[in-house]
């Protein structure tokens, strides 16, 4: 059938062109009438094209003379040559490829004349053969003055022969269409006319760009985006690059011409960040912020309920009610195509309504197809860039909100709950507005439909509502259960994204007790329940899927089997109205599942976030507080204050407090561990809940925690901390918190960059920084929370002496701390007990009183009795050496060490990298590998496979009954009956291949996410300790939260959907060409420019979509650290600081992200053009050919297709594109599963005995360690035995290896030389697991982690109860544990904050008893609990591991007093290792210089 209508069609060519060469529609140059020129020129054809012609070659030669004249100008350059293949615009691509068509078309009309002259052996018109000669060579030379117009020697001669060009075609193309009209035939030359004329349209609008546009042009090629920026007012300032989008005019926004600097950026070099402009004023996270945030506060001004949903509407319902139109627009103008359908197909069938009827439905096919295409573009683009604007307004939100949430909303929300709504709720929260106008659209677009259905097929119509309306009604309960297992998916990913950012976070911990494989396995466990819901989620979009993509068949067959019953006849123009209506509204409702699914997601996440900003905040008059003090002679006041932790507890944390201390006063606070210290100085933040009392802080505030909170960034960044550089204060405040000498070893000085949570500095090191940052900010009033406990006892001596007594002088200063040995220095003691202040006056006074103060300083000195024999030797090394000397002993070794290192460390400065590496990313294309790496991921390639085929299937029938449809509808030999039952029972049968299509989509979208996460998960838990010192936590965070909910929810379906997409192009190229072959003239082209602009779009867009991956890290790492330090933040009223840096980072991601949006209806709006440009051809083809020789069957058909061509070709694209982003994230988890791993948990052949270590015997041979290959030794060569059962204390100044040296008994680190032994087995031989599992530590940095007393005692639950009691007990936390009513189940919050620092060490302490391991390393162990408590403990460590090594790492010298046998590092050398005895007797030893300074500190 296909073949006759092929032949039937060629012959009618044949005898148009026939007509041509027989001069029928052709004048002969005879017939010009000389005595009157003009009418000559006005009124034949022939004339018209010997001038045109005449004039084409003088600007041929003319261009050829300049051509020839600067031969050795750039165009010959190979610099050039790029330039020139490299498109610049998709303007100048239309005027390229048109021209370039136009020529070859002409060309091949020669060639077809003089062949048929001469096998026809008639006479060759020469005149005719010339026109098309001259016509070719001069279209292929307008096409090269396309690529040569800005070269200033062309400019002028271009310009002209372009405008004279459009004047000429204009006024030809008119011409013919009045003949047309008149003589209601057509030539080949009057075709040529029509289709030369918008060639000569674009070649004027690129002439009319002007001279200073075509130097923007020129210019941007060096500096591609305009360069500007805004003030605090708004004004523009040089210097920083604003999207051009912020001036663009109106062709300019309509085009997205604005973009073409950006992306020709990056079709010559892959994109940088700085290569990305800022947004625009209107787009900025501030302003938006600003916004939301006065709706929010007008709606609590009226009393109504929060609601996320009305302030955001109440914001953005004007830009919406904008896009709002273009979506009218669209759907209008969408709909307007099947009624220019009908037209054609009665045009074909011979019914015509006027003359020129065919040109005049050609001209307004292409005009709403325009229409159309800007119209949804705007919509799309303008609904997109609000949903950016709500994204950023709600991640800024919620950041402020964490700022101020209260102590009992912080418990309901963890860490990775927050960053989830950051992360993953907000951005879909801003997604759904691309989403939001699709729900009333579909619904118009549907009743529209239905108004053209009733006129084409009547009543029947009402079959056809009838079936829409059953397939909401079914879709209604899959709606419900989507919605509950989208809750349920959103709950679990909460749970594992909190707990797997808590084994992130703590992974030096998990490492060194051997809990990876616990936490792992509890993680994945979390992961397998996500998946579960993952998987139902999916499926039921699969069946959503066959819903609404079946229902256009359904709806069709259920219309035309009316029609059938009800007499209604079935004709070419009925039947194909209809089916192109549906064809039209086809991709709409195919959208539903995906709209119904976002809008459940919204909701949900609506919900969290709403519930989030509801929480309470900090009392803003829990402390009245006034910066400026002078009216009052108080510093802090105390009236009768009760204040709690949870309202709930009948016992308040604090209670009945009053005290007055002045402006100047040096206090001290102690107390047993659990008094209430810390929570002491939260109250006088403000941090803690009041319940009665007045609390007055008179005086600006600084504050140092007890666990110290450290930036990412500078060490210098952490000092100055927002405050401007005063270079001698500096200087000072380094000297008063000795970090002077700290920075000398930095490789980069004080701009060294310090790791998150300051992981490359040691515990002394971050207090002392901590220290100095309060320093430096001048304040009037210290809270200090311990921050001597973590450095070594000169180190204390040092900071108490030069800092807290001289550097903070006349200074108000709160000093909590359990070294007794300072506090006869202090001007006040606060004595706290169960949360009461029990004593209260100077240290003589406490004593004389002989109470609990003095049971505290009696416990202090009862710790020193074990020093008591050698108490007059250190008085002795004391007065022979003064504090002063023996101070300035200990650098001379140091200059030692540095001779020795010089040429080490110069080197290692030099080559010495900052430790927070850049961001992988990939560059430029990585071609298939990432889809490669994909699908190699559970049978991925069968599953594709199958769902490629299946699709297939689906495509063919469609076009099979659609094909069956056309060839038979006007065919009496065919009954009504069979034409419906044959093209139903296609249509229906090949349906059921959607679901299967769907349903192997989603096996792979779950498989593949299983397997992406296990391989992620195991690598991270296997890579080294140097990875996490190196990577902000926020970086890994980022990929498992929203990379992983890209990779679960979208990858999978974007193939799908993607290669579908792709289909339905084809099909309807495919389709079109079938029925109207002439079209391949246009559609070769066609498929050459769609491809040459996805090409160029990719290049770009691939590199923003990277560059928007990668600044999403830095947004969760910065709000991870507000989380951390909010206290502190807070206490250096800093919030306005850390919004401004969240919003900064907010905007760098919203930037690449905006182009990227912008980019792909820049793209889209191209391909709509060309797509339309397809359908009018075919159009016009039908309007053109003999009548009678296109079956109207086929011609709806062929029209049918070509309406909906554009969106299938802008779906396949944009899906292919959507694919090519969201494999950006596989590439981004895919870095992550190939780390570097540490050495295996297991080596099954070298495995130890189930009692190793029996003895515990630990040689250290030649120990060197360095953490990096270039950086010099940590450890330098220490050699020495600790006997089995041996106590051991290893002491020495901050930095000096000691943590290092713990470090590499774990294997954290391995050795640079030597080796460690214990019990005989070199323990770089055994697996990691063996190793780790046998030992057993208390660190240095407590943690706990989210759950329950149990879990966090006993986290792979080895041991019973009774055991965990017994172990509580022993470690002082079994009666607080006792008083509350879950007991071992209590509530244990995000890294134990309700708990104190010092109950974390006990539970730390419990840890390691239950353990009972051999070999027991204790590092700084006690340094945060009170001395009473510390010597309970070390009576209990000497009985419970009275046969065991036990290594303790203490800056307490009383601590390791009794050891028997102490190590003292130096610099990262053994300076000595013997009995503490011998060391004391020994004036000139490391050790007994410790002592000594350490009984100076007391006596001082």
């Amino acid at each position: 059938m296909a073949a006759t209508q092929f032949s039937e069609i060629w012959v009618a060519f044949l005898r148009s062109l026939s007509n041509v060469l027989s001069g029928e529609h052709f004048p002969r140059p005879d017939v010009i009438d000389t005595d009157n020129i003009i009418a000559a020129f006005i009124k034949n054809s022939s004339f018209q094209n010997v001038f045109v012609s005449g004039l084409h070659l003088i600007f041929i030669l003319i261009l050829l003379a300049i051509i020839l004249g600067h031969r050795s100008n750039r165009i010959n350059s190979a610099s050039y040559r790029n330039e020139f293949f490299s498109p610049d615009s998709f303007l100048e691509w239309v005027c390229f490829l048109s021209t370039c068509g136009l020529g070859l078309f002409s060309l091949g009309v020669t060639m077809w004349l003089l062949a048929s002259g001469w096998m026809d052996h008639r006479h060759i018109h020469v005149l005719q053969c010339s026109f098309f000669l001259v016509q070719g060579v001069a279209c292929l030379s307008l096409a090269f003055t396309v690529k040569v117009h800005k070269i200033p020697q062309y400019e002028k001669l271009v310009r002209v022969w372009w405008i004279a060009s459009f004047l000429l075609g204009t006024y030809a193309a008119v011409a013919v269409v009045l003949k047309i009209i008149d003589s209601q035939k057509v030539s080949v030359t009057m075709v040529y006319s029509l289709a030369s004329w918008p060639a000569y349209g674009f070649l004027l609008l690129l002439s009319l760009q002007g001279q200073s546009k075509l130097s923007m042009d020129l210019k941007s090629e060096e500096d591609p985006l305009l360069s500007r920026s805004h003030s605090e007012n708004g004004t523009a300032e040089v210097g920083e690059k604003v999207t051009p989008f912020a001036t663009a005019g109106f062709y300019s926004r309509m085009s997205f011409s604005w973009l073409n600097p950006l992306l020709s950026s990056g079709y010559r070099k892959p994109l940088e960040q700085a290569d990305i402009p800022l947004l625009g004023k209107e787009d900025e996270a501030q302003k938006n912020y600003e916004k939301f945030a006065q709706a929010l506060r007008d709606q609590k001004s009226n009393n109504r309920q929060v609601s996320v949903f009305w302030a955001l509407s109440s914001c953005y319902y004007k830009p919406m009610v904008y896009n709002g139109l273009y979506a009218l627009g669209k759907s209008i103008t969408v709909s307007l195509g099947p009624v220019v359908l009908n037209t054609f197909i009665q045009y074909t069938a011979g019914k015509r309504l006027f003359r020129g009827e065919g040109i005049a439905l050609v001209v307004a096919l292409f005009f709403a197809k325009f229409f159309e295409s800007v119209s949804q573009r705007q919509w799309y683009f303008g609904s997109r860039r609000v949903g950016l604007q709500v994204r950023s307004a709600l991640m800024a939100a919620i950041y402020q909100k964490d700022l101020r949430i209260a102590n009992a909303g912080r418990q309901r929300h963890a860490a990775g709950e927050v960053v989830n709504y950051m992360s993953v709720d907000a951005y879909r929260i801003g997604e759904f507005l691309y989403w939001l106008h699709f729900s009333w659209t579909t619904a118009l677009q549907i009743c529209i439909a239905l108004v053209i259905l009733a006129y084409a097929v009547g009543w029947a119509t009402l079959a056809g509502l009838t079936v829409i309306i059953v397939s909401m009604v079914v879709n209604t309960p899959l709606a419900r259960s989507q919605n509950v297992y989208q809750t349920k998916l959103m709950t679990s990913r909460d749970a594992c994204l909190r707990t797997t950012t808590e084994a992130l976070r703590n992974m030096k911990i998990l490492k060194l007790q051997a809990w990876e494989d616990k936490f792992k396995e509890q993680i994945l466990k979390l992961r397998n329940e996500e998946l579960i819901w993952l998987s139902k989620v999916l499926y039921r979009r699969a069946y959503n899927t066959v819903v609404f993509w079946m229902s256009p068949v359904f709806v069709s067959t259920a219309t035309f089997v009316t029609c059938l019953f009800m007499g209604t006849p079935l004709i070419a123009s009925n039947v194909f109205t209809a089916l192109a209506t549906l064809r039209i509204i086809q991709e709409p409702i195919r959208l539903i599942p995906d709209l119904v699914a976002n809008a459940i997601q919204v909701r949900i996440s609506l919900d969290r976030i709403a519930k989030f900003l509801q929480e309470d905040e900090l009392q803003p008059d829990a402390v009245v507080r006034k910066d400026h003090w002078k009216t009052s002679d108080y510093a802090i006041e105390f009236e009768e204050a009760t204040l709690t932790w949870d309202p709930d507890v009948a016992i308040p944390t604090l209670r009945n407090l009053t005290a007055k201390i002045k402006h100047g006063q040096r206090v001290a606070v102690c107390g047993a561990v659990g008094c209430g210290k810390s929570s002491f100085i939260q109250a006088i933040l403000g941090e803690m809940p009041k319940l009665s009392g007045l609390i007055r802080v008179n005086g600006t505030v600084a504050y140092v925690a007890q666990s110290a909170w450290i930036r990412s960034g500078t060490f210098r960044d952490n000092i100055l901390f927002g405050k401007p550089m005063d270079k001698e204060r500096y200087r000072k405040t380094l000297r008063a918190c000795a970090l002077d000498k700290d920075i000398e070893n930095f490789p980069h000085g004080d701009l060294t960059e310090i790791g998150e949570r300051g992981m490359n500095v040691s515990g002394g090191q971050k207090q002392r920084m901590q220290l100095a940052r309060a320093v430096y900010q001048n304040a009037d009033i210290y809270l200090l929370d311990d921050p001597l406990s973590a450095v070594d006892a000169h180190t204390a001596a040092s900071l108490f002496n030069g800092c807290i007594m001289d550097a903070l002088e006349g200074k108000t200063v709160i000093l909590v701390t359990h070294q007794v040995e300072f506090l006869p220095a202090v001007d006040s003691i606060l004595l706290l007990r169960d949360g009461e202040i029990w004593q209260a006056g100077h240290y003589n006074e406490l004593r004389s009183e002989g109470t609990a103060f003095e049971e505290l300083v009696t416990a202090h000195e009862e710790v020193m009795g074990g020093m008591s024999e050698n108490s007059s030797l250190e008085h002795k090394a004391t007065a022979q050496n003064s504090d002063k000397e023996q101070l300035q002993k200990m650098p001379s070794r140091s200059r030692s060490r540095r001779e020795e290192d010089a040429i080490q460390l110069a080197r290692a400065k030099q080559n010495a990298s900052q430790l927070t590496e850049q961001e992988e990313k990939e560059i430029g294309s990585t071609g298939s590998k990432a889809y490669v790496d994909y699908l190699k991921q559970a049978n991925g390639f069968l599953l594709l496979f199958l769902s490629i085929i299946t699709q297939l299937v689906f495509v063919l029938g469609q076009v099979a009954s659609n094909w069956w449809m056309a060839s038979n509808v006007d065919n009496p030999a065919v009954s009504n009956a069979k034409l419906l039952f044959i093209y139903s029972t296609i249509a229906l049968t090949t349906g059921f291949f959607v679901f299967f299509r769907s349903a192997f989509l989603a096996m792979l979208g779950v498989e593949a996410s299983r397997s992406f996460f296990e391989g992620m998960i195991s690598s991270l838990f296997r890579t080294p300790m140097a990875f996490f010192d190196s990577t902000p936590t926020g970086r890994i965070l980022s990929r498992v939260s929203s990379d992983f909910s890209i990779l679960d929810m979208d990858v999978a379906f974007a193939f799908g959907f993607s290669i579908a997409a792709s289909m339905n192009a084809l099909t309807n190229v495919a389709v079109n060409t079938s029925i109207t072959w002439q079209i391949l003239f246009i559609v070769i082209p066609f498929i050459y420019a769609a491809r040459k602009l996805q090409l160029y779009y990719l290049a770009s867009a691939r590199q923003i979509m990277r560059i928007n991956g990668t600044t999403k890290a830095p947004i969760v790492n910065h709000f991870a650290e507000a989380i951390a330090g909010g206290s502190t933040i807070r206490a250096f009223k800093k919030q306005a600081d850390f919004a401004v840096e969240n919003l900064s980072l907010i905007d760098a991601n919203a930037s690449p992200f905006f182009h990227s949006f912008a980019a792909i209806e820049w793209l889209i709006l191209r391909l709509e053009f060309l797509s339309a440009t397809v359908l009018v051809a075919s159009a016009l083809f039908i309007v053109l050919l003999p009548e009678g020789h296109i079956n109207p069957g086929f011609a709806g058909m062929a029209i049918s297709y070509g309406l909906s061509l554009n969106i299938s070709v802008v779906f396949g694209v944009q899906h292919q594109c959507n694919l090519s982003n969201t494999i950006i994230s596989v590439e981004r988890i895919k870095q992550y599963m190939n780390l570097v791993s540490e050495a295996p948990a297991v080596i099954p052949n070298k495995r130890p005995s189930l009692h190793w270590p029996s003895t515990g015997r630990v040689e250290l041979e030649n120990l060197q360690v360095r953490y990096r290959s270039n950086s010099p030794l940590v450890l330098r060569g220490i050699t020495c035995i600790f006997q089995g059962g041996q106590k051991v204390g290893v002491v020495g100044r901050t930095g000096s290896g000691k943590t290092t040296l713990i470090g590499s008994l774990f294997r954290l680190v391995e050795p640079a030389g030597g080796r460690i032994l214990i019990d005989g087995i070199d323990i770089s031989t055994i697996g990691l697991h063996d190793l780790r599992s046998r030992l057993g530590i208390i660190p240095q940095e407590p943690t706990l982690f989210r759950g329950t007393v149990r879990f966090n005692l006993d986290p792979i639950d080895e041991h019973s109860d009774a055991e965990i009691w017994e172990a509580l007990d022993k470690c002082q936390l079994g009666d607080i544990i006792r008083t509350k009513p879950e007991r071992l189940d209590a509530l244990v919050a995000d890294d134990g904050e309700n708990w104190s620092v010092g109950q974390r060490q006990l539970f730390c302490l419990g840890r390691a008893l239950l353990k009972h391991s051999r070999v027991l390393v204790l590092d700084e162990a006690t340094a945060s609990i009170d001395n009473n408590t510390d010597a309970i403990l070390q009576r209990i460590l000497r009985r419970e591991f009275s046969d065991c090594t036990v290594v303790t790492v203490a800056h307490r010298i009383p601590t390791v007093i009794d050891s028997d046998a102490v190590m003292a590092l130096h610099d990262g050398k053994m300076a000595e290792f013997d009995e503490p005895k011998k060391l004391l007797e020994d004036p000139s030893s490391l050790f007994a210089k410790l002592v000594a300074e350490y009984w100076a500190n007391i006596h001082h």
